[in-house]
C-alpha cells in the first residue's frame, strides 16, 4: 500500500508563485505517473497537470504557461510549481499516485490535501 504526504501551499496574493510537493511511501511494483488534482469550494475535483513514468508531462488548459511539474531526482516524488497565480486557482490541492500492486492491480493514491489560496 502506497500512502503520499504533501507539502506547501498557503496563501498568496495574485500573481505571485508557490510550490507544492508530495512524496510517496510503502510498498508497490512500481508507480506508473503521478500528478496533482483541485477542487475548488462547491466544484468538483479536476486535473491539474501529471507526469507520466517515461516523463510526459501534461497541464490542464486553464494552467498551461503558469504550471509545471519541475524534475524530481528522486523516485515517488512529484512537485508542482505555481507561477503568475489567480483568484480563480484557489483550491484544495491534491497528490495522486497511479500505483500497481504486487498483483498487478491498478489503484489511484491521494494525499491529504493542501490549502491554496490566492487572495489580495
Amino acid at each position: 500500500q502506497v500512502q503520499l504526504v504533501q507539502s506547501g501551499g498557503g496563501l498568496v496574493q495574485p500573481g505571485g508563485s508557490l510550490r507544492l510537493s508530495c512524496a510517496a511511501s510503502g510498498t508497490a511494483l512500481r508507480i506508473n505517473d503521478m500528478g496533482w488534482y483541485r477542487q475548488a469550494r462547491g466544484k468538483q475535483r479536476e486535473l491539474v497537470a501529471r507526469i507520466t513514468i517515461d516523463g510526459r508531462t501534461n497541464c490542464a488548459d486553464s494552467v498551461k504557461g503558469r504550471f509545471t511539474i519541475p524534475r524530481e531526482n528522486a523516485k515517488g516524488k512529484v512537485s508542482l510549481q505555481m507561477n503568475s497565480l489567480k483568484t480563480e486557482d484557489t483550491a484544495v490541492y491534491y497528490c495522486n499516485a497511479e500505483v500497481l500492486t504486487i498483483g498487478y492491480r491498478n489503484y489511484d493514491a491521494w494525499g491529504q490535501g493542501t490549502q491554496v489560496t490566492v487572495s489580495s
